[in-house]
């Protein structure tokens, strides 16, 4: 490991943030210019420019013959973005879901994590597994624009407040260009360019360097895509996470992050199983371990889907601790450490159990009250004689 593979990695990161934030901001205002919904784009083309730093990284890793690290982005993306990004986003503004198409996202979320972890189960995604995930992905995206466009129609257009985070930073200097929509168009269209150009050079800086830190340090590049590199291409997704949530767009900084997963299966394995020459390989530990972890972190998001219930700070701190524990259950396997054993039995008898009873009991108390509202009937208006 040199000097230089550290100021590439850092370089990689900070091309793939800054290309990500021109890309969000390039394609949700064009979406806008052109008329889609706020809802359309918060669900679609914002989640899916906030995973352009996974796609890059995953397919330029899998041409390169780094399989580990393209499996590992995935995966680690999608625990980073449930844990440490949706906590941290959290910790700033208690999130709330309250447009049913993000509840009824969140179900699909976890089918397309289930259906990555059965898939992985031969060894590796293969060319028909990766065009079934691509497939699914782009049914996906068409009942999504039909029935946001049919609620549009009916008088029902609920918003996600994209408008909120395109009118912050670099969004009102690029506003003051758009006077006319020939313009609009033209600036929006530079700035999708530019994103993609950062992030592809930005993935070959990442790529190249965390696969020469994985070799100095003798792990392997499926734990630095699982740690550093999933890390490092969520920091779209958390930044304008935290944005939504500052801003009290809750129910974006949620779709945000929903949409975000379910784009990292369906068109990040998906494409790089497509454009890989023979699939992606998986790494044994992946299934027995970290696949089933990504499937059970995105059973935490189940109660919002049928509640609606919101998500509080301390709530965010317990989301981002329980991730602080997983990286640290990944560093002590990968060093061999003698505190693995006990570590690991403390993660299964305690931690497991606890959030599995969390997630119970919210969803049985939500639904409880649910249930009552409904059967209650509703308080009369006339005064009484």
């Amino acid at each position: 490991m040199t000097i230089l593979s550290i100021v590439l990695l850092i370089s990689g990161f900070v091309l793939l943030v800054l290309g990500g934030e021109a890309l969000v901001r390039g394609a949700a205002s064009l979406g806008k210019t052109v008329g889609l919904s706020s809802l359309i784009i918060g669900l679609t083309i914002v989640a899916f420019a906030t995973s352009a730093p996974e796609l890059a990284v995953s397919v330029g890793a899998a041409l390169t013959g780094s399989p580990g690290l393209a499996v590992g982005n995935v995966v680690g993306s999608n625990i980073a973005n449930i844990l440490f990004v949706m906590g941290l986003t959290a910790v700033f503004g208690a999130l709330l879901v309250k447009v049913q198409l993000i509840k009824a996202d969140i179900p699909i979320m976890i089918g397309f994590s289930v259906l990555a972890f059965l898939l992985a189960f031969n060894g590796g995604f293969s060319l028909l597994d990766g065009v079934l995930l691509l497939s699914l992905l782009l049914v996906y995206l068409v009942g999504t624009i039909w029935y946001a466009r049919r609620r549009k129609t009916q008088g029902d257009d609920p918003q996600l407040g994209v408008e909120g985070i395109l009118d912050q930073g670099a969004g009102r200097l690029a506003s003051s260009l758009r006077a006319t929509r020939l313009r609009a168009t033209t600036v929006d269209i530079i700035l999708i360019s530019i994103g993609v150009i950062m992030l592809v050079i930005g993935a070959q800086f990442l790529v190249s360097s965390a696969t020469t830190i994985a070799a100095a340090l003798g792990v392997s590049d499926l734990i630095i895509g699982l740690t550093v590199v999933a890390v490092g291409t969520s920091l779209p997704e958390l930044a304008t996470s935290v944005i939504a949530a500052v801003r009290g767009e809750r129910d974006m900084a949620v779709g945000n992050l929903v949409g975000s997963n379910i784009f990292n299966v369906g068109a990040v394995l998906g494409l790089t199983s497509i454009v890989s020459p023979t699939g992606i390989d998986v790494d044994p530990a992946a299934v027995n371990f970290d696949l089933p972890v990504m499937v059970a972190v995105a059973l935490v998001l189940l109660p919002l889907a049928f509640t609606g219930q919101s998500i509080g700070r301390w709530e965010g701190f317990v989301l981002a601790g329980m991730y602080l524990a997983y990286v640290t259950y990944l560093v002590l396997a990968a060093a061999d450490h003698d505190a693995l054993g006990p570590f690991s039995a403390a993660m299964f008898w305690f931690v497991v159990p606890v959030t599995a009873l969390w997630v119970l009991t919210l969803a049985a108390y939500e639904l409880g009250l649910h249930m009552r509202k409904r059967s209650d009937p509703e308080p009369s208006s006339a005064p009484p004689p």
